[in-house]
């Protein structure tokens, strides 16, 4: 180990990070390595020590912390803090770190994922030709699939209960995933819109640590919320994007206040209410849930989802451990984004691996577009997790989908 030069150290770097940090008190670690111990990652690669890496920060090392590459191999997790007797939030001291990045120096594609978000409005840079189109595309589909010829997406519509804000990629890429959380809406009779102004929820500020971008992406969408006059605002399956919405909202939002809401907690409540029904023999497979950081740990979101899942699912078997204490998949943090890191993110995920191995899963439900890339990654890069399917939870409620029946004219 190299000697540490007290002559090196910058007794005011402390300081500015307690700046960056709105004067969270960071310091009082006791420097136990209970973080590091929490930290899935920490005996997986290289350079993933949470204890190491703060106390670089506590001793002034200013220079070693930022070319420490923990400061973009860390997902931003929050395990270590739960771990922590002290209650140190390292993720929300890495993120503040990035913040003080060049932009232009950020690592992988974050900031042109940023400056695209922007400029379109969504983090797909869908332009909004392709955007309607889609939706168009969607709303036939759904007309011949429920015999409904009448039937119309709710664009637009003031006074609407629910907001629905989604992620760019099931217009770009998974339309199927739109239209199936749009047909079990029909199914349940709610009172939805969908902007054509501004719809995507996702921020990848959120991990840049960029603030000024992170207000420019999402506070039009909180106004398009306020404009439409909506009741509460529902978030897709999406960890990213959900946490975007409230912790930005908490954050950043000083408007009119309004409540913001997982959608698999509005689905959990359709169906204790009987305003959606499932068949509880329709799924026969053994099934495990992935609990999204974002979602579970962060934002407190792990009951409803299985209380759902055993509304409709025979065969459960939960991950060890799971809920606020489950793993990270490894990509969280904007590892999909940071594609020299590819190896960092595969070797991550084999904890994610080992998990749902263990459950004997035929079907992984993950209710995340960010984590489900990494795991159907994970299915390409490990032979033992192929054995298991990846899908959203609307796609496997859609196969115990009890729709309801059509009234005679």
């Amino acid at each position: 180990m190299e000697a540490i030069k007290a002559a090196e150290l910058n007794p005011k770097f402390r300081d500015e990070v307690a700046g960056l940090l709105k004067n969270y008190d960071f310091t009082n670690c006791l420097a136990c390595g209970m973080c590091t111990a929490g930290c899935p990652y920490s005996d997986i690669h290289e350079n993933q020590d949470p204890r190491k890496f703060l106390r670089k920060v506590l001793l002034g090392m200013k220079e070693e912390v930022f070319s420490d590459p923990y400061i973009w191999y860390c997902t931003m997790c929050e395990r270590c803090t739960i771990e922590c007797p002290m209650n140190v939030n390292i993720a929300a001291l890495v993120r503040s770190l990035r913040g003080t990045w060049d932009k232009d120096k950020i690592p992988g594609y974050l900031q042109t994922i940023a400056e695209e978000h922007k400029e379109s409005g969504n983090q797909m840079n869908v332009d909004q030709v392709d955007y309607e189109e889609t939706l168009e595309w969607i709303e036939e589909e759904l007309q011949e699939e429920l015999g409904d010829p009448n039937y119309k997406i709710p664009l637009n519509k003031e006074g609407a209960q629910y907001f629905y804000g989604f992620n760019a990629r099931d217009i770009k890429y998974y339309p199927n995933e739109l239209q199936t959380t749009l047909k079990i809406f029909y199914a349940a009779g709610i009172d939805y819109t969908i902007s054509t102004k501004r719809w995507d929820a996702t921020n990848i500020a959120l991990f840049t640590g960029q603030n000024d971008d992170f207000v420019e992406i999402s506070k039009p969408v909180w106004e398009e919320f306020v404009r439409l006059g909506c009741k509460e605002f529902i978030v897709t399956e999406c960890g990213h994007a959900f946490r975007s919405m409230r912790w930005g909202y908490r954050t950043f939002w000083d408007g009119k206040e309004f409540p913001i809401r997982h959608i698999l907690e509005l689905l959990n409540d359709l169906v204790k209410e009987g305003k959606l029904k499932l068949d509880p023999d329709a799924i026969t497979e053994v099934v495990t849930y992935h609990d999204p950081c974002n979602t579970a740990r962060k934002e407190g979101v792990w009951e409803a989802p299985r209380e759902l899942i055993r509304s409709f699912v025979k065969n459960f078997v939960d991950m060890n451990p799971n809920g606020r204490m489950n793993y990270c998949c490894g990509a969280g943090g904007g590892g999909m984004a940071m594609p020299e890191f590819n190896d960092i993110r595969k070797a991550k995920g084999k904890r994610k691996v080992d998990q749902v191995v263990a459950t004997g899963a035929e079907i992984v439900i993950v209710p995340c577009h960010n984590c489900i890339d990494q795991f159907n990654d994970l299915n390409k890069w490990y032979e033992e997790k192929a054995k298991s399917k990846n899908m959203h939870m609307c796609t496997l409620m859609e196969r115990a989908l009890i729709m309801p029946e059509k009234e005679e004219a």
